[in-house]
């Protein structure tokens, strides 16, 4: 458990006796979830500064603080205050507090230079006291569910802690870490970036033994410019794995393929086509039933079913069975992980009203994401909507690519409700592959959206919704589900 010791130690290379005895319940970023004996740190938000909040923290019951000290004028004379910058120390009294004192401790405040590097050095310093091998998961597109996987399938062998939801950056991946105790043998550890370095920065906290890359897309487009600085970016992960370690690559894609050559670490390729190490071929889609293939490894060859949807979920699987072969898993506790139905995270089947059903993949879009969901919607027997939003960050990419996606649609759905400025594009890209006018919508707001489906929806329906995160497409859901338990 993280103690006022380590923060000590992380942050000033020293520590009082007593600071050992004294635990650290949690670490939070929002003042609303912390609880008595918590460590709360004080970030600047795009809108939101931590340092306004942090007297609702102490009153809420917080042990520990880090805050800039620009953040730290006016704690009044209830606080330790530990100067990590000048490494002074105010109001603290030498010696281990008596039972009495210790009972009524008043909260510690570390002002540091910046609370991000700071909850980073923790976070480094405390991943450094546990023997528990990492797995970082990078990509453009499914590493959350790839990592939910690998998760599910070393669980059948080691204790192991996975980033939750989105955790995934240079501050979810800091909290992640924080979480760990003697128990956990595993970490499975998410990597997102915006920028080079950034990938870099986390391995350096995280130290991960072995690292998954997915594939390369135009996610972050906008942002990095173009595809080479993309996989550059990408590439930082395997660049810092050991030699000892792993880099499991997918050899179905070029530009991740072309990372063997930027490792220390041995390398694993997975793909469908025997030329990998890890392979699948027969592959076979039952819908929202599932799917099936054939697993190769070396000499063995086994048959495989699990409940993940889409054809593009093969790869999701490959990646979790190379992972769990290099750490010794055998088939048995394979399989039994690869058909674990909690880790199906990004697209769910949900009842709706009038005995609909929404496929819901609200939880981002690229084009590649996108096109795998129509796929799947092709698969499904009934009248199909297609309820499809603006794709982000997509850059140089952004128009073509969500005129491609529009391409597909027209292939595969009936009706196609385009939501948002660059969703209009998927509309009209539609419409010139196909779609009549009747059969395409152009809404503005997810508000349209939800009332076009309760006048077109009907039983037997699939109705696919999916866009980029900041679309929040997810109330398209919510509201439907909602009508249909009502």
């Amino acid at each position: 458990m993280l103690t006022l010791a380590d923060v000590y130690q992380a942050l000033t290379q020293t520590s009082p006796e007593y600071a050992a005895r004294i635990p650290i319940t949690r670490v939070v970023i929002d003042s609303r979830r912390v609880e008595a004996g918590a460590l709360f740190v004080a970030l600047q938000g795009e809108k939101h500064d931590g340092h306004d909040f942090i007297a609702e923290a102490l009153a809420r019951g917080a042990a520990v603080i880090l805050a800039e000290a620009r953040g730290g004028r006016g704690l009044g004379p209830n606080v330790h205050v530990i100067d990590c910058i000048n490494r002074g120390v105010a109001g603290l009294q030498p010696g281990p507090p008596s039972p009495s004192e210790r009972e009524h401790l008043r909260p510690y405040v570390f002002l540091v230079e910046s609370s991000l590097r700071a909850l980073q050095q923790l976070a480094a310093f405390y991943r450094r006291k546990f023997a528990c091998q990492t797995i970082g998961v990078t990509g453009s597109v499914g590493k959350s569910s790839t990592k939910e996987l690998i998760a599910a399938v070393l669980r059948q062998r080691f204790v192991t802690l996975k980033s939750e939801g989105n955790l995934n950056n240079e501050i979810g991946l800091p909290l992640t870490l924080l979480q760990l105790n003697a128990s956990h043998e595993r970490a499975v550890l998410e990597m997102g970036m915006y920028a080079l370095g950034e990938i870099r920065t986390l391995c350096e906290i995280a130290l991960p033994r072995i690292g998954v890359v997915t594939n390369v897309g135009p996610t972050h487009l906008e942002r990095l410019g173009t595809m080479e600085r993309i996989a550059q970016a990408k590439a930082e992960l395997v660049e810092a794995l050991p030699s000892d370690g792993y880099a499991i690559l997918n050899g179905d894609d070029a530009r991740v393929l072309a990372m063997r050559d930027r490792t220390r670490a041995r390398v694993l390729c997975y793909g469908l086509h025997s030329g990998c190490d890890v392979w699948a071929n027969e592959i076979e889609s039952f819908g929202l039933g599932g799917i099936a293939f054939t697993l190769h490894w070396r000499d063995d060859s086994v048959r495989v079913r699990i409940p993940l949807l889409g054809r593009h979920s093969v790869h999701t699987a490959l990646a979790a069975t190379s992972v769990a072969l290099v750490e010794g898993l055998v088939w048995d506790e394979i399989l039994h992980g690869l058909r674990d139905e909690s880790a199906q995270l990004r697209l769910i089947a949900v009842p709706a009203e009038n005995g609909a059903t929404i496929l819901d993949d609200t939880y981002n879009a690229s084009p590649a994401s996108s096109l795998a969901a129509l796929n799947l919607l092709a698969e499904l027997d009934g009248r199909k909507i297609a309820v499809l939003g603006d794709m982000l960050e997509l850059g140089s990419e952004e128009q073509r690519g969500h005129q491609v996606v529009g391409g597909r649609a027209a292939q595969v759905v009936d009706v196609l409700i385009a939501v948002g400025k660059r969703g209009r594009w998927i509309g009209e890209a539609a419409r010139a592959a196909g779609l009549s006018a009747e059969q395409v919508f152009f809404v503005e707001d997810n508000a349209r959206a939800i009332e076009l489906l309760r006048t077109l929806a009907r039983a037997g329906d699939f109705i696919l919704v999916k866009g980029s995160r900041g679309m929040q497409m997810e109330q398209i859901v919510s509201a439907l589900a909602r009508a249909e338990m009502s």
